[in-house]
């Protein structure tokens, strides 16, 4: 009984590994039937990426500003009662931009002109007891020469004109004082009008009539618009590549990134204590569409490298990654993530994710390609 029961179960194993590897033989060739070739795909370009020699450049970015700007303010206390000009006005040198009340300066002007007037009357009286005194000390002399009066009485005349002479000095240095008062009261007088420094285009207006003015207080900004400078700013390893009074190129984003030539006028010598980045101010040629505030970068060259090169066309962009078509040995195409550096013309640097010698797809648009195998031209 025992050997028949363990027949028994030998045959049920039997019998459920023959159909454990029958199960698995379907299923391999289930496998087999749905693995199709891949699609091919004809009529691509492909290229094939390879290191050049490139110009080696540090790229530094900036603001673009006016060589010539000033922020004007009052250097008296008042209220405005004018602003003659709006954002965008251009102004001539001279030219009254805004006015303050004048009360309290030509209250001052009118007084310090009655202590001219005063000091004149004062002097006009001083010189006539002066005089006076001059000519009787002229006749006590002689007769003091002929002993026909005392010491002392000629020593009363002598001190009298003594006297009369330190008045008349005291008058004229009294009307020396008033003059200076009436001359600063005056220049008081002319703070109230605040005029452009030079010939300018107003960007700003901080102020408007009714507001009060303060000393120190900005009011309006002024800017020559004929002469603009990059102000790039470059981190303190990279300064020793800047050279005063090179061209190098400029692009702004306001001219579609454009490159025009501007030249090194002026390393600022002190790094920013925060950022350890120094300033470099790169004079911009006259352009009519350049405007102070924008955005622009600067190249600074300082030699050559080697470096892989792809067109623009290649270029595959997935929200903000980038990406290449790779074809394979196998003619298949994968997608491949790739790292770009900086553009040049047409081309674009790749600094990571693709080898050199490696085939890409120049130009696969809007095609899905990834998993498909190429059909070269």
């Amino acid at each position: 009984m025992i050997q028949k029961a363990i027949r028994v179960a030998q045959l049920f194993l039997l019998a459920v590994l023959v159909s454990w590897l029958a199960g698995l033989s379907a299923c391999s060739n289930e496998k087999q039937q749905a693995t199709a070739p891949p699609e091919i795909v004809r009529d691509v370009t492909l290229l094939t990426a390879q290191k050049t020699t490139v110009p080696d450049y540090i790229e530094a970015t900036g603001t673009v500003r006016a060589a010539q700007s000033a922020q004007l303010s009052s250097q008296v206390m008042g209220a405005i009662t004018r602003v003659n000009v709006h954002e965008g006005d251009r102004v001539r040198r001279g030219e009254v931009l805004l006015t303050i009340d004048a009360a309290q300066q030509r209250s001052a002007y009118d007084s310090a002109n009655a202590g001219l007037q005063a000091s004149q009357d004062t002097i006009a009286g001083a010189d006539a007891d002066y005089a006076l005194a001059d000519a009787t000390m002229k006749r006590y002399q002689m007769l003091y020469d002929k002993k026909s009066v005392s010491p002392q009485e000629f020593d009363e005349v002598k001190t009298k004109l003594a006297a009369a002479k330190a008045r008349r000095d005291a008058a004229h240095a009294g009307r020396t004082q008033a003059e200076a008062g009436v001359s600063g009261a005056s220049t008081a007088m002319g703070f109230t009008k605040i005029r452009a420094p030079f010939d300018g285009l107003i960007i700003a207006k901080l102020a408007d009539a009714g507001a009060m003015a303060a000393p120190g207080v900005p009011l309006l900004t002024i800017e020559d618009p004929s002469h603009f400078r990059l102000e790039a700013l470059l981190d303190e390893s990279q300064i020793g590549a800047v050279r005063l009074g090179e061209t190098i190129p400029i692009m702004l984003d306001s001219l579609a990134n454009q490159s025009i030539a501007g030249k090194v006028v002026q390393i600022v010598p002190m790094a920013d204590p925060a950022s350890r980045t120094f300033t470099v101010k790169i004079d911009l040629p006259s352009n009519p569409q350049i405007r102070s505030g924008v955005f622009g970068r600067a190249r600074f060259p300082r030699g050559e490298r080697q470096s892989i090169l792809v067109p623009q066309t290649a270029l595959l962009h997935r929200g903000q990654l980038d990406a290449v078509y790779v074809v394979g040995k196998d003619d298949i195409a994968i997608l491949r993530y790739v790292t770009l550096g900086k553009p040049s013309a047409n081309q674009v640097e790749v600094l990571s994710g693709l080898e050199n010698g490696e085939r890409i797809v120049a130009q696969p648009g809007e095609r899905e390609l990834s998993g498909k195998q190429i059909g070269a031209k």
